[in-house]
């Protein structure tokens, strides 16, 4: 088992900043991609920003050249940096990981964190 704990959500003002981090832990894995996911209520579960275990970053429309996604793979983290956020960027934000688990029969399994709720007000 892998968990994932998130943390650094809150209340900000339209065109503040915020930053979120999540910490993956467990035994014998390793992990391929992590990113971030949001939730607007109302509305499906949406991916915000992903990255692989190589660095390849990949962002939705809505996020470019505000948020950055950054990880260490030696600690199994994953961040993102949200710069002149916007009301429409209120929503639960949610970290996934792509974990191996690395005990015979390996397989993959993706994990989701418990969510932490971003508001943003105008």
């Amino acid at each position: 088992q892998v968990q994932l704990v998130e943390s650094g959500g809150g209340l900000v003002q339209e065109g503040g900043s915020l930053r979120l981090s999540c910490a993956a832990s467990g035994s014998a894995f390793s992990i391929n991609a992590m990113g971030w996911y949001r939730q607007a209520p109302g509305k499906q579960r949406e991916l915000v920003a992903a990255i692989t275990s190589g660095g390849s970053t990949n962002y939705a429309d809505s996020v470019k050249g505000r948020f950055t996604i950054s990880r260490d793979n030696a600690k199994n983290t994953v961040s993102l940096q949200m710069n002149s956020l916007k009301p429409e960027d209120t929503a639960v934000y949610y970290c996934n990981a792509e974990v191996l688990h690395l005990i015979v029969p390996r397989y993959e399994y993706d994990y989701w964190g418990q969510g932490t709720q971003v508001t943003v007000s105008s």
